[in-house]
């Protein structure tokens, strides 16, 4: 089924288009998630749907300044989140223990994977969100190998 565009209509669409990613990274079987998009494209947003079809229950937000947040899913497995945005070098995310978490084999959502894509293991599934207007969305995924 990759690659797959989704329409994300209205922020009440949300919970489907998660249904829709959370089924994709099953048929994938990646454990690593690059999620794309502009400033202000949702992309803690979308990656807060998904924790919750994930069945997450702590509090998700973005970890700009931690680098990395750790979430636990409804069966006790640790859940990696990422937001590299602010983060300066290469090296800097090595220090923080990045290739690590991105080893792990454990579910990991990577926010500016742009910011260390030699880091970033293959084959990976590429989740790219694209304004469309103030509510709408389109989401594109697709496997970077």
């Amino acid at each position: 089924m990759l690659p797959q565009t989704i329409a994300i209509p209205t922020l009440a669409a949300l919970p489907i288009a998660a249904e829709a990613l959370h089924a994709a990274i099953a048929e994938a079987g990646c454990s690593v998630v690059a999620f794309e998009g502009e400033m202000g494209a949702g992309k803690t947003t979308l990656i807060r749907a998904l924790a919750a079809t994930l069945g997450v229950t702590d509090d998700v937000s973005s970890p700009t300044f931690a680098l990395v947040n750790e979430y636990r899913d409804g069966r006790q497995q640790p859940v990696y989140h990422f937001d590299f945005y602010r983060i300066n070098s290469i090296a800097e995310a090595e220090q923080m223990g990045a290739s690590e978490y991105l080893d792990s084999g454990y579910l990991c959502l990577v926010e500016w994977p742009a910011r260390v894509a030699d880091l970033l293991p293959t084959p990976r599934l590429e989740t790219r969100l694209t304004v469309l207007d103030d509510e709408s969305r389109k989401m594109e995924l697709r496997i970077i190998n």
